[in-house]
């Protein structure tokens, strides 16, 4: 299956991603953002890259610095004097997967500019409304080991995230592993694309059919609920962001081979649904204000 043949690529080429691997899958079928998070030179970019190697669509990248423009993302208007009329000239964001690599190191303005893209799959300029590819997908990197020369990421960019997927370093072993892996690169066949956007959409088709019993979706508003209850305050989970765990919860069930969302994929995929929402908060400790929420609330 495409699938399957997509995760084994991925797996085989950030070695000990296997979390990784399955939360950047449960966003592509889900036709969700992901925010990629850790420590430098451990995978986060390639991850994205081979993910784009491994599909047909395009693929375009865009480096975050504090000097980037919105329209550097965007597109702009360009005057042609031969014939007096302006010509859209696209930015990269016109692609099948934009890669935002450190994302925070932009400023509040040009990480702003990809709100509308993330939520509405188009961009406006100068009054005209422009449609994105489908399916569409924006995978941000960021490193949480320095904020020097970083922008946090406000609220409403956050929540258009639909999972954020920590990566560490991973064990001795692994590491061993990487290390004779790169030994013997010269050998490796580079990722070829293993799955059309036919094939992809159908998935997410797929995905956005799985069966969410009025139980399930109870246990899904109870868990938001006790987030909001632990912290305080309503307005902590948003109800995009509900839905985003819905849609999630849907798209772990197809990767499980299931027809029906279970308790048990609701759990697994919860965290990562909520904990860069929380970033915001007073949460020092949103993990440990996350596992409080799933075990105080009665599981169906």
């Amino acid at each position: 299956m495409p699938l399957q043949a997509l995760r084994s690529q991925l797996l085989a080429t950030v070695l000990g991603s296997d979390e990784a691997v399955d939360l950047l899958l449960t966003a592509l079928l889900a036709r969700g953002h992901a925010l990629v998070t850790g420590p430098p030179g451990i995978g986060k970019t390639t991850l994205a890259q081979t993910l784009s190697t491994s599909l047909s669509g395009s693929f375009k990248r865009v480096q975050f610095t504090p000097d980037l423009l919105p329209s550097d993302i965007l597109g702009y208007q360009l005057y042609r004097p031969h014939n007096g009329e302006f010509e859209f000239i696209a930015g990269p964001v016109f692609a099948n997967l934009l890669l935002a690599d450190e994302i925070n190191r932009a400023s509040p303005r040009t990480q702003s500019s990809l709100l509308e893209a993330m939520n509405e799959r188009q961009v406006t300029i100068d009054g005209q409304t422009h449609g994105l590819p489908e399916p569409f997908l924006v995978v941000a990197t960021q490193n949480d080991t320095s904020s020097t020369g970083t922008f946090p990421l406000p609220e409403p960019q956050l929540d258009r995230f639909l999972v954020s997927i920590p990566m560490s370093l991973p064990d001795d072993r692994t590491q061993l592993e990487i290390l004779r892996f790169h030994t013997e690169k010269k050998n490796a066949p580079t990722p070829a694309p293993v799955m059309s956007l036919e094939e992809l959409r159908d998935l997410q088709e797929q995905a956005s059919q799985v069966s969410v019993s009025e139980t399930l979706q109870r246990y899904l508003l109870a868990l938001c609920q006790a987030v909001r209850t632990i912290i305080g305050q309503d307005h902590t989970v948003s109800t995009r962001a509900t839905l985003a765990l819905q849609r999630a919860a849907q798209a772990v069930a197809l990767l499980d081979n299931q027809t029906s969302v279970l308790p048990d994929h609701v759990q697994k995929i919860f965290p990562h649904v909520l904990r860069h929402r929380l970033l915001s908060e007073d949460t020092p400790d949103a993990d440990h204000l996350l596992n409080s929420a799933l075990e105080q609330t009665p599981v169906p």
